[in-house]
């Protein structure tokens, strides 16, 4: 009793650890992993946009995005999102989590988080930021618009870059999500609706009109995205961004598939297995004797109420009631050992 009160969980029987490991252990390790690999991928896909444009500013510390974005762009923008994937994800459920028990050994070693795997994610936000950058870098260099005016300023690559970057991060969210929900859907496309909400407030007239120093992107988000060229940049930008991605887990997943690639494709094959029989727990039956105050079962209540307990048996005598020379009031006579053998010899 000291050691479950001293402990942070206990188990009152070895059985509940089967679902603890097989299930929610192993869901836990995949969300935690997932987690990490995204938080990697979307702030490092961030912030090298950065060292690239440094090579153009002549290292200035000039911002390539709005100063608005960089306090949203953790905080609200890509922070919910990635909080439903880390508490609502699953590869596959509870049913067949139980009835193929292998599923637990990628955790055992460590599959899906790794020096490896850490790398891989370096690489692929590299080239994510070099896409982001370049691309719009490069369309919007000389191009003009409808009425020949250019279309290359600095808050229009900003808008452009940091809208793209917003896609590609909510596509590698929606690529890495197994086990949708509706607080999924609704982190996912409310991150997006509220980017474009407080883009178009931010770069409104009335707010630079109020605080001119806070908001100088006036009507940038109204001109620039009325521009097809501008929505054509940042769909090419996207499709190369998300396209490497897409083609690398599809060959991964033909030619060299996991055991929860192969479980998952199973379970949309045959959709939900049969639960397990129920098998009632078996009644333990104790021996020890328990205080009838503090117990909760019916104990000995009965026995103590109905005072059968204090009726002891009798037990007989050594000496009868008439033979007792106490109830007699007779004096009592010792003899000595020595006594005692001389009438034994006599």
């Amino acid at each position: 009793m000291q050691a479950v009160l001293s402990s942070d969980f206990s188990f009152a029987q070895f059985r509940y650890l089967q679902r603890l490991l097989l299930v929610h252990g192993r869901w836990s390790y995949i969300r935690m992993c997932k987690f990490l690999q995204y938080f990697f991928y979307k702030n490092f896909s961030y912030t090298l946009v950065h060292f690239w444009y440094g090579f153009f500013c002549g290292f200035s510390a000039q911002t390539v995005y709005d100063d608005w974005f960089i306090t949203m762009y953790n905080m609200v923008y890509t922070a919910t999102s990635v909080l439903a994937l880390g508490l609502f994800d699953q590869d596959v459920n509870d049913r067949w989590s139980f009835r193929y028990p292998q599923l637990y050994s990628p955790g055992q070693l460590n599959t899906f988080f790794s020096k490896k795997t850490f790398v891989r994610c370096v690489m692929v936000s590299t080239y994510t930021s070099l896409v982001l950058f370049f691309i719009p870098w490069a369309a919007m260099q000389d191009s003009v618009r409808g009425d020949g005016k250019d279309v290359a300023d600095y808050q229009s690559f900003a808008l452009s870059t940091q809208t793209s970057l917003m896609i590609v991060v909510s596509a590698q969210m929606f690529l890495d999500t197994f086990y949708w929900t509706a607080i999924n859907q609704f982190f996912l496309w409310g991150s997006i609706a509220a980017y474009l909400a407080i883009t178009f407030t931010f770069f409104s007239n009335g707010l630079f009109f109020v605080f001119t120093s806070s908001f100088p992107f006036i009507g940038t988000a109204r001109n620039s995205l009325k521009q097809p060229n501008v929505w054509l940049t940042m769909f090419l930008t996207c499709l190369l961004c998300v396209l490497p991605t897409v083609a690398f887990r599809f060959l991964h997943m033909q030619l060299r598939p996991t055991i929860t690639d192969k479980v998952r494709y199973k379970a949309r094959e045959e959709g939900q297995p049969a639960p397990a029989p129920y098998r009632p727990p078996p009644r333990r039956v104790s021996t020890r004797r328990s205080s009838y105050a503090f117990s909760h079962s019916q104990g000995y209540g009965d026995l103590v109420t109905s005072r059968k307990f204090l009726r002891l048996k009798r037990r007989p005598s050594l000496f009868g009631r008439n033979q007792s020379p106490l109830v007699e009031n007779q004096p009592q006579h010792y003899r000595t050992i020595t006594e005692e053998a001389e009438e034994s010899q006599t």
